[in-house]
């Protein structure tokens, strides 16, 4: 007899096999079976960065353009650190799951995600179909800012110590103005934030929408204190598959709830799918 998770999952299957196009939608919880935090919680936060907790200081106060104005080797010791964790983490195997399901559709996939990681990039997905609504860690530009300009944050080798949180001079400069440069990120409070990016990438989607007839949404670890991801999803006109262990609730009868983290829900919707042949 299956379970109430076996059966979300077959069910899923059973969409996903009727798609002609796989939308993926991702929030922090895509990262954790990955060894991302997730930074839930200001204790949480703390955990990660007890520097940082120990200042007292929020992940809203540090991932501000203010804390780079008022304090730059702290802000880039907070942000060089995660730049050097983005590098080295290894995507799981969910992200192999998902270019699997999108190469047996026509429309393949696209990607809408809030995370700044670069892991789906990382995964082997198509950089032109990946939105990244919050931008990227791996993109700089200026702080002040001076123009539009982004560029790679290639040339950056951060060298932070962990225990107070502060990266080494020199730090990263706009080559246009020598100001200080800041991740090509959204931010609390961020006036500044250059999203030319985002609007080249959405024009893509838009295009690649239109052209679906089945398309089906896969919705991974996206909650509801920054509901960005959800709510693009949502107010697609297609079946969405929610995947998140915390908050699975979803709003239409069409929708399929699997309370499981990323990893495990994925591989247990490809083995649906294989039993299903």
């Amino acid at each position: 007899m299956l379970n109430d998770n076996e059966h979300a999952c077959g069910e899923a299957a059973e969409l996903i096999a009727q798609a002609d196009g796989l939308m993926i939608t991702a929030g922090a919880g895509m990262g954790i079976d990955s060894g991302l935090p997730d930074f839930r919680g200001d204790q949480g936060f703390w955990n990660a960065y007890p520097a940082l907790g120990a200042l007292g200081m929020r992940f809203s106060q540090i991932a501000s353009p203010g804390a780079f104005r008022s304090d730059p080797a702290l802000a880039w010791g907070f942000y060089g650190h995660r730049l050097q964790l983005y590098r080295e983490v290894r995507p799981h195997a969910g992200f192999g799951i998902l270019r699997a399901l999108a190469a047996s559709m026509p429309g393949g996939a696209f990607v809408f995600t809030s995370n700044v990681d670069g892991q789906f990039q990382k995964a082997g997905f198509d950089a032109g179909r990946v939105l990244e609504c919050h931008g990227s860690i791996h993109m700089l530009q200026c702080l002040a800012p001076c123009g539009d300009a982004l560029w790679p944050a290639d040339a950056v080798v951060p060298v932070v110590d962990t225990l107070a949180c502060r990266m080494a001079a020199p730090l990263p400069a706009c080559p246009h103005c020598g100001g200080l440069a800041r991740p090509n990120i959204l931010m609390f409070g961020d006036a500044g934030w250059v999203d030319t990016r985002i609007g080249q990438v959405a024009s893509r989607l838009d295009a690649w929408l239109a052209r679906l007839r089945r398309p089906v949404v896969i919705e991974l670890g996206a909650g509801t204190a920054i509901p960005s991801v959800r709510l693009f999803g949502q107010q697609l006109d297609c079946p969405l598959v929610r995947i998140n262990p915390r908050e699975p609730t979803v709003g239409s009868k069409r929708d399929i709830s699997i309370p499981l983290g990323a990893q495990e829900a994925l591989e247990r919707i490809a083995r649906a799918l294989k039993e299903s042949i």
